[in-house]
């Protein structure tokens, strides 16, 4: 007997003629026995998206899986076989699986001229070559949707002959396209559309995540990282590099440098190589060399402020025109950093007054005598970004730019530079950028507040960097799935952080050990009639849906603390719940004598009513028993957003923006338990929420614990 396989993820341009093939076999009676069976991966075995067991043989090469199939089919007795060959097996089905128009163009033209008049691809009855040929062309998206508009009349009137004349035909491409439907439903519910057919995949991927380092990265950098991990690693089983984009020695360090690389190793990226734009710095003097010598960048010293109103109102420099050996001089000045050289920059010489301002001869070198944090004082001139990566990305083989939506208007200008210097292609692919109300994720702000010490560093868990959001208390698996979420998506769109932490809390909340805290400030004691005089411990669970996390100590005793919100709240004689305990009646309220504060209960007496139901109180309620146990003493803290506005506007000054008080600390006493607790344990202190712990208990020094928000109103706080 023998089984295929077939890689749902696949492209279908390369599955479907076969599965035609073996329909039309089985049609016939030349495959009768053969199981087909689909797998949810791009590759069957990681090689290829088909594989035969035929005979005892394993096939996974579409050319020798065809002519094993070829060789067996009764349908092909009396046929030219030699020209079926030259089709399915010569290359020419295999021209038509490109998804990029421009590569299946001249492929499909040819077939528009040889049906010219002809009804079938080879001789006057139809063969397993209009099979090849039809399902490469319907499973192909893009070629399909030339031949459904007719632009091709000769391959239009073929294609609907073929499908009409064989009704068995609609089935087969109906359960391919079912196999792939699943996979699209699946990741529809989780909420992100992958499927934007990257033009010239099947040839390869190759992508790069480019940090600048400059500072830590932030939420927005992570969704670049992953977007790029994703499509390199799981998509399409390709090459990731992570470049350092280090070309501003004047910002750049190697603290922040380590600090990306520990954050990406985190998060669960792997890149397959790292390097760095500095690596490359020769080239890159070498190539702007080219392009002064090619007449096609120029050296300025135009004032910064002049140099911007010209391009603002399409006015051309008066160096625009300087002779090569000028400029070739110039540059040589700024390559020693002296005086003169540092007056000077390079631009190229795209444009004065294109529409596209991005394209009005921007600067593409500059000189900086500051030394580089990885090539010393060897250089004087650095490139700038613009210059740098689309070079730098055809030199190292990227197949695919993945950027962020904001560089659009200077995609035209990355083409400009590949194509003036004869350099390859590099196909771009942009995606909305990640924005969140109440924050920002513009780099030279975040480091104003660093430096201006309204945030404690980097990892201020009131920052969107990677270290603050994780010393907030975000899981990396919750980060993972809610950026993925997004997907690739261009729709530029204000996130709101409570759906960020809405997917947090799914992570935690299985896994998050229970545990009790009152707050210090009006803590009521109460007295507990019916307990045991000497207090006692007991063992309970954790948690209480997930005993693997295992047991704690509660203590018993006549006396307890509980926090005075709940106080206030009960009535005389009223029946409550002591949670972990049982039911109790409140026999007596004290409150204050204070005329100011009347409200403020200073004690209570309880009475054990444990043959009462927990089911019909209203108040079920967290407490601390004051013997038995070491009340541990922590510090609560909470947090708000640091802006007011959800989105500044480019006018916006953010100091008029800033929330008065972002901080807010609690002291609570705590269970026992406690203090056993390290450093990034994540707990939930019942009735008041997870919490995450950034410092441990240690005798004389209290522990300190940060509020992690679940998604509910209120999420920065």
């Amino acid at each position: 007997m023998a089984a295929l396989t077939v890689a749902s993820k696949a492209n279908q341009a390369i599955t479907l003629p076969v599965l035609l093939v073996i329909q039309q076999g089985k049609e016939n009676g030349s495959f009768v026995d053969i199981n087909i069976a689909f797998e949810d991966v791009d590759k069957v075995s990681g090689k290829a998206p088909l594989k035969l067991v035929l005979d005892g043989e394993t096939s996974q090469s579409f050319n020798e899986i065809n002519s094993k199939f070829l060789a067996k089919s009764k349908f092909l007795q009396g046929q030219d076989l030699k020209s079926v060959d030259e089709w399915i097996i010569g290359g020419r089905v295999g021209a038509l699986a490109p998804t990029d128009f421009k590569s299946i163009e001249g492929p499909l033209l040819e077939l528009d001229s040889h049906l010219t008049l002809r009804s079938h691809v080879v001789g006057y009855t139809l063969s397993a070559a209009d099979l090849a040929v039809w399902g490469a062309i319907r499973g192909n998206k893009v070629a399909y949707a030339a031949i459904k508009k007719g632009a091709m009349v000769n391959v239009t009137r073929w294609f609907k002959f073929v499908e009409d004349t064989n009704p068995w035909i609609a089935p087969v491409v109906q359960s391919l396209n079912a196999h792939a439907q699943e996979r699209k439903v699946a990741k529809s519910k989780e909420g992100a559309n992958y499927d934007i057919a990257l033009p010239d995949a099947d040839k390869g991927v190759v992508t790069r995540f480019p940090p600048e380092p400059s500072g830590y990265l932030h939420i927005g950098h992570a969704k670049a990282a992953l977007l790029n991990d994703y499509f390199a690693h799981e998509m399409y089983k390709g090459t990731l590099i992570c470049r350092f984009d280090d070309t501003n020695p004047s910002k750049e360090r190697e603290e922040f440098q380590e600090a990306i690389v520990e954050d990406l190793a985190l998060m669960g990226i792997k890149p397959d190589k790292t390097s760095y734009t500095s690596d490359y710095f020769q080239e890159l003097y070498d190539q702007c060399v080219t392009l002064l010598k090619a007449c096609k960048a120029y050296a300025d010293d135009t004032e910064r402020e002049t140099m911007q109103y010209e391009r603002m109102h399409g006015i051309a420099s008066k160096r625009r025109d300087a002779s090569i050996d000028e400029n070739v001089a110039r540059f040589e000045e700024m390559k020693k950093g002296n005086e003169e050289g540092v007056r000077w920059c390079v631009r190229a010489k795209m444009s004065v007054d294109n529409p596209n301002k991005a394209m009005r001869d921007p600067v593409i070198y500059r000189c900086n005598p500051q030394p580089h944090h990885r090539t010393g004082d060897k250089w004087k001139v650095y490139p700038t970004y613009d210059f740098a990566c689309p070079i730098v990305d055809s030199m190292e083989g990227i197949t695919h730019a993945l950027r962020t939506i904001e560089y659009r208007d200077r995609n035209p200008q990355y083409n400009w530079m590949l194509e003036a210097l004869d350099l390859r292609k590099v196909n771009i692919w942009d995606f909305a950028r990640m924005n969140f109300v109440r924050t920002l994720l513009s780099k030279r702000k975040l480091t104003k507040f660093v430096e201006s010490g309204i945030v404690k560093g980097w990892d201020d868990p009131r920052f969107p960097t990677i270290r603050g959001i994780r010393r907030r208390g975000m899981t990396i698996d919750a980060l993972r799935e809610f950026i993925l979420k997004q997907g690739p998506s261009r729709n530029i769109v204000n996130l709101d952080w409570t759906l960020f932490w809405a997917t947090n809390k799914k992570y935690i909340d299985p896994i998050a050990p229970r545990h009790t805290a009152i707050a210090k400030d009006d803590a009521v004691t109460a007295t507990v009639k019916g307990a045991r005089v000497a207090p006692y411990t007991e063992d309970k669970p954790k948690h209480g849906k997930n005993p693997e996390l295992g047991t704690k100590k509660v203590a018993y005793s006549s006396e307890i603390l509980i926090d005075q919100a709940d106080a206030q709240a009960f009535a005389q004689d009223e029946e409550i719940t002591l949670m972990n305990w049982g039911n109790a009646i409140v026999r007596k309220i004290s409150h204050s004598l204070n005329p100011l504060n009347r409200s403020l209960v200073t004690d209570l007496e309880l009475e054990l009513h444990l043959q009462g139901d927990v089911k019909t109180t209203k108040q079920k309620i967290t407490w601390l028993a004051t013997s038995g146990q070491e009340l541990i003493p922590v510090e609560l803290v909470d947090f708000d957003f640091l802006i007011t506005k959800d989105k500044l506007e480019e006018e916006d000054n953010v100091d008029d923006f800033m929330t008065p008080q972002t901080e807010f600390r609690t002291s609570a006493l705590a269970d026992g338990n406690v203090a056993e607790l390290k450093e990034d344990d994540v707990i939930q202190f019942e009735r008041k929420g997870y919490f995450r712990v950034d410092r441990a208990f240690k005798h004389g020094e209290k522990a300190v614990l940060f509020c992690i928000p679940t998604g509910k109103a209120n999420a920065g706080k």
